[in-house]
């Protein structure tokens, strides 16, 4: 390709300058050139590749209207006609990853176009992509810019130019559990035993067939007498006070909403609803105790089956929302929740 690479890169407001939250509405928009972080990918192709626009679009627009959103992106990117399309980085903001994962398999697959983008390995972007998009691994937040992009740039090029691409090791983006068959000059039981060895010795080994690292939690022992314990309630079905007064978005969630519901005996529709955006609300906002059973845990505690039921309630949407955040809320309230003198928790999702 002996001409410089025409490229596109998708970005989503904050790193627009445009805003942060108060400005994650706003519906796709094209600018001449580089904007933020562009310049600095712009830089990483060294005179090979060059931003001829930038598309920028709110992650709460995207992520609430996301085949609409979709195609206006796929229509502009069609119309600029690049060479290459790169998203991000997205680090671990979870709308954003979503986004720019789902635009970059859009734009590869109905396109035809070849695309990278990058994040971290705990985006939930990450995980609903990595199968079938190059994802650049990066650090969970922007200070990780500086080694991102280069890596980015580099794997883009190869891409764009039909370069073979090495392994995950050596090219940087997450594992796609794509397998290839290579040839040896051991046999496999040879090289088994040279592993066995190595391990035994304490020296450092590559597995062949790494296996999936999963996150166990021992559980607590039970709640001897239920009759005299506090239970509270807790939720990643997205049950909010009406009007969502904390705006918990409608998925990849970067907060959770804590509110005292002292003396409410039953989550009515006019008073309760769900902010979340990963299933039909109608059932849940009729009767917003279906997700969360306010009205039965109050039966219990007047026919004594349990002590009492805290007066506060946690909540937030697991839809897209990263481990990282998660494992965040959870530790923040349960601390809370400890301190309150809570005996269990009851957590319902959808």
């Amino acid at each position: 390709m002996g001409e410089t690479i025409r490229v596109v890169h998708y970005i989503n407001q904050f790193f627009a300058g445009i805003g942060g939250e108060e400005k994650a509405d706003i519906k796709p928009e094209v600018r001449d050139g580089a904007v933020g972080p562009g310049n600095a990918l712009k830089a990483a192709f060294k005179g090979e590749a060059d931003i001829v626009k930038t598309i920028i679009c709110g992650d709460s627009y995207f992520g609430e209207n996301i085949e609409e959103a979709k195609k206006e992106i796929l229509a502009i990117v069609k119309d600029i006609n690049p060479d290459l399309f790169v998203a991000g980085p997205a680090f671990n903001a979870g709308r954003y990853g979503v986004a720019a994962a789902t635009i970059t398999d859009a734009v590869q697959n109905e396109l035809g176009i070849p695309a990278v983008t990058g994040m971290y390995i705990e985006n939930p972007g990450a995980d609903m992509f990595k199968k079938t998009v190059y994802i650049v691994s990066t650090g969970n937040s922007a200070a990780a810019m500086g080694k991102a992009v280069p890596v980015m740039a580099s794997l883009a090029l190869k891409l764009v130019k039909g370069e073979e691409i090495g392994s995950p090791e050596e090219e940087g983006y997450i594992e796609r559990g794509v397998r290839y068959n290579l040839f040896s000059d051991k046999r496999g039981s040879e090289r088994a035993v040279d592993m066995l060895l190595k391990k035994l010795k304490g020296e450092e080994f590559v597995t062949e067939y790494p296996m999936p690292n999963f996150d166990r939690v021992d559980p607590n022992p039970a709640v001897k007498d239920l009759s005299h314990a506090k239970i509270a309630l807790c939720t990643s079905g997205g049950i909010v006070p009406k009007g969502n007064p904390d705006h918990i978005e409608s998925s990849s969630a970067s907060h959770y909403g804590e509110y005292d519901i002292t003396g409410v005996e039953d989550l009515t529709e006019e008073t309760y609803e769900t902010a979340h955006g990963g299933y039909d609300p109608v059932y849940a906002n009729e009767d917003p105790d279906r997700v969360l059973p306010v009205d039965v845990m109050r039966e219990f505690e007047r026919e004594g089956v349990i002590g009492s039921l805290h007066n506060k309630f946690y909540t937030t949407v697991g839809n897209g929302t990263s481990v990282g955040n998660a494992k965040k809320f959870a530790a923040e309230y349960a601390k809370k929740l400890k301190e309150d003198g809570v005996d269990a928790v009851i957590m319902t999702s959808t």
